[in-house]
């Protein structure tokens, strides 16, 4: 298990916004909550509502742009 870990960036500007519904945080890291996924060398932050709703599509690992 030498695998090194990689921790999501901050995103600029300070506030986080989830790519699906435009929810948008305070300033600092997203909360432990929401999901983090690199689309087009971007990340792209997802809310905790919105993680539920698409968690099957998520989990079989669709495009976003499916769900």
């Amino acid at each position: 298990m030498d695998e090194e870990t990689h921790h999501p960036e901050t995103p600029v500007g300070g506030h986080v916004t989830c790519a699906r519904c435009g929810t948008t945080r305070e300033p600092g890291a997203p909360p432990a909550t929401w999901l983090c996924s690199v689309e087009d060398g971007g990340h792209r932050y997802v809310c905790e509502d919105c993680a539920r709703t698409h968690i099957r599509a998520i989990e079989s690992r669709l495009d976003s742009a499916w769900w």
